[in-house]
This record gives C-alpha cells, sequence and structure tokens, in this order.
C-alpha cells in the first residue's frame, strides 16, 4: 500500500504482533495450564483445552480441579497465612516486586491475554496489563499504610476468589492485590476459558519471592469454582454473571464467609442535546465495542435526546462502518473475536430472536466473530433493553427531558455502571447522582484505576473493587466475638390484665400507630411473672405495609444531613425528657437494677449520628486523569433490621441512628423478649418531626418475620444483630434481589462507629474529567 492509498482510503496496512514467544513458553510447559499451589506446579492433566477463540485452534490443555485438589490449596493457604499477616512491610515489597516483574513480562502478558482471551491487542498491551500493574503497586502502599491506618482491622484469613473470562489478568489483579495487601492469602480460580495469564502470573510470584502457600491458583471449569465455594474459605469473591452470583449466594449463606459479588449489567449511554456528538459517539465506541462488548460494564443501552437523536444515529453509523474486525494479533483491529463458540451462540440467538426496532449491522469475518450491531427504537422494557447480552451490540431509544432520562435509565434490575455526556456540567451533576449505579462517568466512559473502587448496586452485586472502599471487604475488626444464646421471652402460668382495659401495643407504620394486620398480640412479662402488657404481633403483610411506607418517604434520602442530625438531636432531647420513664420501664421487663445506663448510652448514640450526620463525608481519588473521582457516600435505600435481643432499647436505637443519619429508611423488628421498650420509643419519634415512613417499628417473632424482610424485592439491605439463629435464612432469601445483608452469624457483634456508617451507604464514584 502507497502513502497515496493510505491517505485516499484511510485504511491502515496490518501491523501483526508475533505470537512465537507466547506460544513458546507455553511449550515449555508442557502446553498444559494446570495448579499451582503451595509454591510448586501439581500434576498436569490435559482434561479439557483452551482454544485461539480467532482461529479455533488449540492453545493448551487445562487441568480441571478436583475438590481434593481444592481442598490441598486451601490447605496451603491456611498454613502460609499467619505469617503472611506479620508485616506490612515485607508484603509492600513483596507486592511491588510482582509490579515491577509484571512490567518487565508485560509484552508477554498482553499477547498471552490476546491468545486466550480475543480481545485486541493494543486493549491487551495498552489498557489490561498496565491497569493490572497499577493494582499491585497501589495496593503495595494499602500493605505498608495498614498498620497506622487501619490499626483496629485484621486480615479475614483465606479468601477464595473466583475470576471470568473477559478481563483474565486484570480480574485477577483486582482481587489479588488488596486480599495480600491486607494480610490475606488466596487461593485463585481463572475462568475455564482464559487460564494462561494466571499461569504467567504464578511464575512471576515465584520470582517475586512470595512465600509458599500465599497464592495458589487451581484451574478447572464451574464445578471446580463450585468447590472452592463450598471449601473452608474465610471469603469467596467472585466476579461472573448474576445467576451464578445468586448461586454463590445461596451456598454460602449461614456459613459465616464473607461474600463479595460483582456481577452483571445493563450500563446506560445517556446523550443529552448540549454534548458533544462526535465526541459522546467516540466514547460509545470504547463503550459498547470495547472488547467486543463483553465487558459487565458496557454501555449497552444508549438513551439519545430525541431532538438530536438521527444526527446522532447517522454518525454513529458512520462510524461503525470504520471499525476494523478482525486477527485479535493486528495492531490496527478495534474489534476482536468472541471468546468461544458457546457465547458467539447466545449472542447471535439474542439478536435473531428480536423482533422490535430498526437493526443496523456491519460486516465481520467468518469465525468466532460477531458483527458490531445497531438496534434503534426499542421501548425500555424490550427484551434487549432488559436483558445482558455481553457481545457488541448496542440497543437504542430516545427521551425528551432529564427525568425521563433517569427513569429510562434506572429502569432495570442492574445499577453497575452509566455514562452521561452533556456539555452543561449543572445538568450532568444533576443527573449524575440520581442514578442507579456504583459508577457514574461524566463525558467519559470505561475510566477505572486503583484508586477508585469499582462495583455495583441491585443484581449488580455488592462490595467494591480498588481504592479505600474495596479495602473492608478484605478485613475484619480485630478480636473474636462470644456466641450468642437464644434469649427466649419471661412467661407465668397466671398473670392478670396491668389494667382492665385493652393497651396493646400498636405497630408503628408510615409514622402512626397501626393496628398488625393478623389482628394477634402476645403478652410481655416481667422477670417475676407480672404481666407488663401487649405486644402485636406482625406478619409478611405488615411488613409489606412497612416496605410502601418507606418508599413513600424516599424524600428522606435528599434532605439535608445538617437536617437529619437537627432531627437526631430533638430525637435525644425528647428521649432525655423522658429518661426515668424508660429506664423504669427497661428494669421492669429485662430485670437489670436499673435502666439508666441503656438510656444514657442511647441518648450518647443519638449524639454521636446526629454528629456524623453532615461529616461522613466522601473522597476526591487521586486517579490518573486530567480531571477527578468523587467518591459520593449515599444511603443504600430502605433497610430491614432485626434489632438486639439482649438490650431493647440500646439495641433498636445502635441500629436506627446510623440508618436514618444517613438518609436511609427502615423497618425495625424490635427486641423480641423485651418489646415494650420499642413500643414506648415510637411515641417519641412522633414528636420529634421525624417524616412518616422513615422509621418503621414493628413487633413480633424474628424467626418469622426474617425470611419475609429477606426476599423482599423492595427491601435493599437487612442486617440482623438477634439472638435467633436466622442469619443463614437471611443470606439465603436475600438472593432474591441479592441485597445486601450483615448478619451476626450468632456471635455477639459489637461494630464500631464507622462500620455502622459503612453499612448504611453505599459509594457511588462519579469521574469528571476536566480542560479543553
Amino acid at each position: 500500500m502507497t502513502i497515496k492509498e493510505i491517505f485516499d482510503t484511510m485504511d491502515y496496512g496490518p501491523a501483526p504482533e508475533g505470537s512465537a514467544e507466547a506460544l513458546a513458553w507455553l511449550a515449555d510447559r508442557g502446553g498444559i495450564a494446570g495448579h499451582f499451589v503451595n509454591g510448586k506446579w501439581g500434576a498436569l492433566r490435559d482434561d479439557f483445552p483452551t482454544n485461539n477463540p480467532a482461529t479455533g485452534e488449540k492453545l493448551a490443555g487445562v487441568t480441571k480441579g478436583t475438590v481434593e485438589e481444592v481442598a490441598e490449596a486451601v490447605k496451603a493457604a491456611r498454613k502460609a497465612q499467619p505469617a503472611w499477616a506479620k508485616s506490612g512491610h515485607k508484603r509492600a515489597r513483596t507486592l511491588y516486586a510482582i509490579a515491577r516483574l509484571m512490567q518487565k513480562h508485560a509484552r508477554l502478558l498482553a499477547v498471552m491475554e490476546t491468545l486466550d482471551n480475543g480481545k485486541p491487542i493494543r486493549e491487551s498491551r495498552d489498557i489490561d496489563v498496565p491497569l493490572a500493574i497499577r493494582h499491585f503497586y497501589h495496593h503495595a502502599g494499602f500493605a505498608q499504610l495498614m498498620k497506622d491506618e487501619l490499626p483496629d482491622r485484621e486480615p479475614l484469613g483465606v479468601c477464595g476468589q473466583i475470576i471470568p473470562w473477559n478481563f483474565p489478568l486484570l480480574m485477577l489483579a483486582w482481587k489479588i492485590a488488596p486480599a495480600l495487601a491486607m494480610g490475606n492469602t488466596v487461593v485463585l480460580k481463572p475462568a475455564e476459558y482464559t487460564p494462561l495469564t494466571a499461569m504467567i502470573f504464578a511464575e512471576i510470584c515465584d520470582q517475586a519471592g512470595v512465600p509458599p502457600g500465599v497464592v495458589n491458583i487451581v484451574t478447572g471449569d464451574g464445578e471446580t469454582g463450585a468447590g472452592l465455594v463450598t471449601a473452608d474459605v474465610d471469603k469467596i469473591a467472585f466476579t461472573g454473571s448474576t445467576e451464578v452470583g445468586r448461586k454463590i449466594r445461596d451456598a454460602t449463606a449461614g456459613s459465616g464467609k464473607a461474600l463479595s459479588l460483582e456481577l452483571g449489567g445493563k450500563s446506560p449511554y445517556i446523550v443529552f442535546e448540549d454534548a458533544d456528538i462526535d465526541s459522546a459517539v467516540e466514547g460509545l465506541v470504547d463503550s459498547i465495542w470495547f472488547n467486543q462488548g463483553q465487558v459487565c460494564c458496557a454501555g449497552s443501552r444508549l438513551l439519545v435526546q430525541e431532538g438530536i437523536a438521527e444526527r446522532f444515529y447517522t454518525k454513529l453509523k458512520s462510524r461503525m462502518d470504520g471499525l476494523r474486525i478482525g486477527d485479535p494479533l493486528d495492531k490496527c483491529i478495534d474489534v476482536g473475536a468472541i471468546v468461544d463458540p458457546v457465547q458467539l451462540a447466545q449472542i447471535t440467538q439474542m439478536v435473531s430472536a428480536n423482533t422490535e426496532g430498526e437493526t443496523y449491522q456491519t460486516t465481520a469475518p467468518a469465525g468466532c466473530f460477531y458483527p458490531p450491531t445497531l438496534i434503534t427504537g426499542l421501548s425500555p422494557a424490550s427484551t434487549l433493553m432488559q436483558e445482558e447480552i455481553f457481545g457488541p451490540v448496542l440497543c437504542a431509544t430516545t427521551f425528551r427531558t432529564p427525568s425521563e432520562a433517569v427513569e429510562i435509565a434506572n429502569n432495570t434490575r442492574y445499577g453497575l455502571a452509566a455514562s452521561v455526556w452533556s456539555e452543561n456540567i449543572n445538568l450532568a451533576l444533576d443527573i449524575a447522582p440520581k442514578l442507579a449505579a456504583g459508577i457514574v462517568w461524566i463525558n467519559g466512559t470505561n475510566m477505572m484505576d486503583a484508586a477508585a473502587g469499582f462495583g455495583g448496586v441491585r443484581e449488580s452485586g455488592f462490595g467494591r473493587e480498588g481504592g479505600w472502599e474495596g479495602l473492608s471487604g478484605y478485613t475484619k475488626p480485630k478480636g473474636t466475638p462470644k456466641q450468642l444464646k437464644k434469649i427466649d421471652a419471661f412467661t407465668t402460668e397466671v398473670g392478670h390484665p396491668a389494667d382492665p382495659l385493652d393497651r396493646t401495643a400498636k405497630l408503628y407504620i408510615g409514622g402512626k400507630q397501626a393496628r398488625p394486620d393478623g389482628g394477634y398480640s402476645t403478652p410481655v412479662y416481667s422477670p417475676k411473672g407480672k404481666l407488663l402488657g401487649h405486644v402485636s404481633k406482625a406478619n409478611r403483610k405488615d411488613i409489606r405495609n412497612a416496605v410502601e411506607a418507606c418508599n413513600a418517604a424516599k424524600g428522606w434520602s435528599k434532605t439535608t444531613g445538617h437536617l437529619r442530625a437537627q432531627i437526631l438531636y430533638y430525637i435525644a432531647e425528647n428521649l432525655s425528657a423522658r429518661a426515668e420513664e424508660f429506664s423504669s420501664r427497661l428494669s421492669a421487663m429485662t430485670g437489670y437494677n436499673s435502666g439508666a445506663d441503656d438510656v444514657e448510652t442511647s441518648i450518647r448514640t443519638l449524639f454521636t449520628y446526629a454528629a456524623w450526620a453532615d461529616k461522613y463525608d466522601g473522597q476526591t481519588h487521586g486517579v490518573p486523569i486530567r480531571g477527578v473521582a468523587l467518591a459520593m457516600k449515599e444511603p443504600v435505600g430502605n433497610i430491614g433490621i432485626l434489632c438486639d435481643d439482649a438490650s431493647p432499647l440500646t439495641g433498636l436505637v445502635n441500629a436506627m441512628a446510623p440508618a436514618i443519619a444517613m438518609g436511609n429508611r427502615c423497618i425495625l423488628i424490635a427486641s423480641e423478649p423485651f418489646p415494650l421498650a420499642a413500643t414506648d420509643f415510637y411515641q417519641v419519634l412522633e414528636t420529634s418531626d421525624v417524616p412518616a415512613g422513615v422509621v418503621n417499628i414493628l413487633t413480633g417473632s424474628h424467626g418469622e418475620l426474617a425470611p419475609t424482610l429477606a426476599s423482599h424485592m423492595d427491601i435493599d439491605s437487612v442486617w440482623s444483630f438477634s439472638s435467633s439463629d436466622v442469619s443463614a435464612t437471611i443470606e439465603k432469601a436475600s438472593a432474591g434481589n441479592l441485597k445486601r445483608t450483615w448478619v451476626n452469624n450468632g456471635k455477639a457483634l459489637t461494630p464500631d462507629t464507622h462500620s455502622w456508617l459503612q453499612a448504611a451507604t453505599e459509594v457511588k464514584n462519579i469521574w469528571i474529567p476536566y480542560g479543553e
């Protein structure tokens, strides 16, 4: 091709990257990806192949890990963990050494990633590998700082980690770097399609002096992953499909294992009429056709303001026509191969089954390739607008107003990422906080960094990876909590009404006292058998009513921290005015010599979270762009809480105060054996200007109400400090909408202030580039 032809056609000639060194590396190691356990390579078995997606040729055999082999890896990790956790400085030096060696072998890693995954070499070389290296550098710093900055935290122990095939090396770094930095050891299972860069990484760990057993890699398929989920590990960190995430949530329920899930997405890409259209089109190429659309945070739902839709579509189609599809090892290629024929068939089937809108496709070579596709004219409820395709398919619709854009964007069960394009910064910053997503990019897309946490809400999972917010998932409070015993209510065979008039305490729903739907009540006795009164027995319909009241009070989340602080102070003031009455009630119910200490503790707690209401700030992350990443701390939403049985007043206030201080609405299930303090407390709420629906108080059986709380699709988180054995029930039932849970697993938890605040908030990272 002559220079003149290049200028006339704007075509690029081939610029192939050599694969000989990577293939030689495989051949030198027997052509098989196998286990790396306790610092040694295990037996190599060619149980199934991993193929080059672009050619279909076999790259290597893969050893399928058995349950016994997984157990051996966990055993090695368990043995190595105490010594690894001792010195943060030694961990920092080791992580730094890993980063340096990854830089040394960057070309080998990039080529192997492209061979195994099918993504263009430009992406592997310029994005995946440098960002993976960045994570180890960044977390080397966290290892050094842990002792000073996290003095009350300690490692979880052994972490089981399962990563997907779309970013094999990058996901490995996201998982392993923070775990090692905090003093944990790991057993990692790469995806069955893409295990090869994990093998290179294992050698790098050996060269970097990682002690045997600290990093263990077990290859295999879904059965191997299932074996790791049920193994004797302290945490499971999973990135993959929502369907598998549900199964893992179900399998780990009640085990006491920590869990983080980074799952699917159907991310909106919102273009307002004042946007720089050419920039938005180019950003869209990076958003949906990056890695062939096989990205959980891909901007797969295009929302264009109606006035510019046709112009935008025309420019987008023209840009699509210029995308180069073909050999991923060609440096001039924009779109590579789909990872496997199974995935290609799934994409093809979903698009072929669609009968709505207008489809525009470019062309693709034969083999495991799929052409960039645009489908316009879809309704927000269309299957392709709701279901994750995980391919180079862009689904589009239009909107008229900013409020409609937000409504359509949030009309999904996912909540991972979003992009907002507008030259009006006031509009962009107004829209970004309203989007149900863990990360929002303004006038940009797919920006990631180790300093800024990544993760979602709703059925996109829970937990964060990266940044300060990502570290909490790999640590726990120091100390060993005591085992709880079930606290039963006092009973008596005799007893007469405390008052000839019925004074059964009602429920508190939507700012009003409400009779229970079931119409039943239960007596409450003192330790000496004296009848103190009756309380209502709530059922699932009462929970339904409480959730509706919470939803009606969503405005509470938009109020200022200052206003929430004032109301918390007012609650404390009114409780203080009735301190003697509450003290007497607590003494009568529980047999304490005096309930005065509990009342005083509750007042202090209210003051503490009133103080934090306007001071629990987010952060500005130092990310390597010309701009900032704002980590905003937002309310979780509707929180269902089973209160501490042993402390009927402080247990309720301890949970309620941080929840509402951060802007959440809550449904409090009072202490089961000692509920009257809670029913007295709602009288305080009634006189403290708490908006209706912000706090709802139910009484009844924790065992009966817990499953309904956990399975309710409109409750966003469930906390349990109950002495009843409900932790497993809550975790299992929460798999429905993958809500966050915080349960005690039968232990007496004593969370510190920051743990409460962290549980009451979600972190949303908003990336804002600036400059011309």
